[in-house]
């Protein structure tokens, strides 16, 4: 046994012990619809692989050093200093909870006390959790229409922050704002849909934290007003969401088209049907899911230009189309995994990886600037400004350690399952049915696609492993390493491998193979006649302060016949970059262009592009 497999065997056995969770409030209503994919608590999963330190950088650069007081001022002194300051403080609230549950740091946890005892502090006596003066609340004034929508992060907010920490005052601030829109808009009070921009979606979007208000509070008015949000859009003039994505099931046919709202409202309808039941809100977001992946999603894993979602197959590359709002990814990203806990498909596992490993991670800049869109050409403009994607892009980041393990619970006599959705050095725990086990996943992805799974347990525990069969990794091995050396073989299902329940003692491990390697994309349609490189999860970009040669991304071509891209060895700890033959513009002899990950590209001001041209026929 050499010193690397003596290392894992001793942190597995401390594992039962691991990441003493704070606490999570358990609702006080059930999910009539459960999940077939449960996530775990972000303090059981620990990840120290390339995400992993994305992760990590996302809480040290910018959630513990970002400056609280501009968000808080709007507040405190009304009226804020544009319309939509008051979202800021409740996303930097839902991503600082997530990232100090999942690192335990002391002092994050003292910042988001300090924002949730002064964002209360400020709620005035009614309930109301705006910026603007008293009269101009509730409408589509100028400089004042986006009252409820900043209502929604706030709670969304206190909500996320009263789940991990138990503090009754924060819910019952949310109780106070959620009383006061029950009090304000209704069937026979007034119309929510007058409160709220691109045809009252922003403000009907508070429709994901009321269903969750109602979980917590068990409050049936707060399940009420969710079920008239959504009769709302069919008032005249409304978006007419649900109909819309039922025919024609087109997100640019529906309203007016703005992603980042639309988007929205879909996260809180997989909200009501877990707690509904009703199957029957699923299908307009499925339809919509169809429809962007078919039709609008970029190869990075982002949609929408200037905001809003367009014709079919358009898809600009460049910076002048503002490309894939960083709202709109973080907003794909959390139907993905709402579609993915209320299915257990692997197909939107296949998706939040994509964006993840592409545009998610090519918004963040290492010192915590973020960017508004990421473009596939040209050039990135970070930034450190109070914008609505930069306080989105964080909660997208603080999301990923729940992403990558699941337990999809047996049903009657069946047994757990253990679901490994993303290939990271990690580590971590998951309560089973019959008790915890530990797991760890040992590897230098994506340097190389050997994964070994750790599994242990103080006692043998029966339970299924399903491990996640991405397209880019097949055709995909894996076999059992036991104590006995008997195990049935694992199964190809619907995008999963699985390994068939049995009894798991220490030391059980399996071992995976990926087929990482590169690959090329061809392009359509906007890119007919062009190129992409992959390397496994990643885009690659050819970027020009990475070729010595200096040729502009403009000019490079690639040259006929072009092989995959090969992982350069050379290159330094955290730092991937790859080689394929290309070509200048009107120059024949061929040349070594370094492409690095479309998330690396452009980080110190240099153009890139992902799409290249192919050789004139």
């Amino acid at each position: 046994m050499n010193a690397r497999h003596l290392y894992f065997i001793l942190l597995l056995a401390a594992l039962p012990a691991f990441g003493a969770a704070p606490l999570s409030v358990p609702c006080k209503v059930a999910a009539v619809l459960p999940d077939a994919a449960e996530v775990l608590s972000p303090a059981d999963v620990q990840l120290e692989g390339w995400l992993g330190d994305r992760v990590l950088n996302n809480e040290r650069s910018r959630l513990a050093t970002v400056d609280l007081e501009p968000f808080l001022a709007g507040f405190r002194q009304k009226p804020g200093t544009h319309p939509w300051i008051g979202e800021h403080i409740g996303k930097w609230m839902h991503a600082a909870t997530l990232a100090w549950v999942y690192t335990g740091d002391p002092e994050l946890r003292k910042k988001l006390d300090y924002a949730a005892g002064e964002l209360i502090k400020a709620q005035e006596a009614d309930g109301y959790l705006g910026t603007y003066v008293p009269e101009l609340r509730f409408g589509l004034y100028n400089k004042a229409d986006w009252d409820v929508w900043s209502h929604k992060y706030c709670l969304i907010g206190l909500l996320t922050y009263y789940q991990y920490t138990g503090n009754e005052a924060a819910l019952e601030a949310c109780r106070k704002a959620g009383d006061l829109l029950v009090r304000t808009f209704g069937p026979d009070r007034k119309s929510i849909l007058s409160a709220g921009t691109h045809m009252g979606m922003a403000a009907t979007s508070v429709l994901e934290p009321m269903v969750l208000l109602y979980r917590f509070t068990g409050d049936k008015r707060y399940l009420d007003f969710s079920r008239y949000i959504v009769q709302s859009w069919n008032e005249p003039g409304g978006p007419r969401i649900i109909d819309s994505l039922l025919a024609p099931g087109q997100v640019n046919k529906t309203a007016n088209g703005k992603a980042y709202e639309m988007l929205s409202n879909l996260v809180g309808l997989c909200e009501l049907a877990r707690v509904t039941g009703d199957r029957q809100f699923l299908v307009p977001v499925l339809n919509a899911w169809s429809d962007i992946t078919s039709r609008r999603l970029y190869l990075t894993g982002t949609a929408s230009q200037g905001e809003f979602f367009k014709d079919d197959d358009f898809l600009p590359n460049g910076p002048d189309a503002h490309v894939g709002e960083a709202c709109v990814t973080v907003t794909w990203i959390q139907i993905n995994s709402e579609l993915l806990r209320l299915t257990g498909e692997a197909r939107f596992g296949e998706e939040l990886e994509r964006s993840f490993y592409n545009s998610l991670t090519a918004a963040q800049h290492p010192n915590g600037d973020w960017v508004y869109f990421t473009p596939l050409e040209g050039a990135k403009f970070y930034d450190p400004a109070i914008k609505c994607c930069h306080s989105s892009g964080p909660r997208g980041l603080a999301m990923i350690p729940q992403q990558a393990y699941f337990v999809m619970p047996g049903r009657g006599s069946l047994p757990d399952t253990l679901a490994v959705n993303l290939f990271e050095k990690s580590h971590g725990k998951a309560s089973l049915r019959d008790g915890v086990v530990g797991f760890a996943q040992q590897t230098d992805f994506p340097r190389s696609g050997e994964i070994t799974l750790w599994l242990t347990n103080k006692q043998s525990l029966r339970f299924a492993v399903a491990v996640r069969a991405p397209a880019w990794a097949m055709p995909i091995k894996a076999s059992l390493a036991t104590k006995t050396g008997a195990a049935d073989e694992p199964q190809l299902k619907e995008g999963w491998l699985v390994f068939p329940a049995r009894a798991w003692k220490a030391k059980d491990r399996i071992r995976i193979t990926l087929n990482l390697r590169g690959e090329t994309v061809a392009g359509t349609h906007m890119n007919q006649g062009r190129m992409a490189l992959k390397y496994g999860p990643f885009v690659l970009a050819y970027d020009e302060k990475r070729n010595p040669a200096g040729r502009p991304a403009a000019e490079i071509v690639l040259k006929a016949g072009t092989p995959a891209p090969v992982l350069s060895r050379k290159t330094k700890v955290g730092l991937l970059e790859f080689q394929a033959a290309v070509r200048a513009t009107g120059r024949p002899e061929p040349i070594t262009g370094t492409f690095v990950p479309f998330a690396d590209a452009g980080l110190d001001g240099g153009r890139f592009q992902v799409w290249i041209p192919l050789p004139a026929q």
